[in-house]
């Protein structure tokens, strides 16, 4: 297996509080480790007009699968802050960084 930091954009279309973010955060946490830390990669990353982004680490045995797994793991997170696709739309994920020594 190897280790991918995927990248995966979106937009908040409704105001999001600090709480919410750092929510967020903390049930991401788990998947940003090692390379993301070494690499000195937020986790999240919020901009002026609710542009967001968030790097995740994911084992997979290809890119394919591993983007996959980092935007259903940020779907999810979203969905159970009550954060539906259709308040915080995702844009297409993207490979920022691998670990093949995993």
């Amino acid at each position: 297996m190897t280790t991918y930091v995927i990248t995966v954009p979106g937009t908040f279309l409704t105001d999001v509080d600090d709480a919410t973010r750092s929510e967020l955060a903390g049930r991401l946490a788990s998947h940003h480790t090692d390379l993301s830390e070494n690499e000195d990669v937020e986790l999240l990353t919020v901009h002026e007009g609710g542009t967001f982004s968030v790097r995740l680490e994911v084992e997979a045995p290809d890119r394919a699968t591993a983007e996959g797994s980092a935007v259903r793991l940020v779907t999810g997170a979203l969905a159970e802050l009550g954060l539906p696709q259709k308040e915080a739309p995702l844009g297409p994920s993207s490979v920022t960084g691998i670990d093949g020594d995993s």
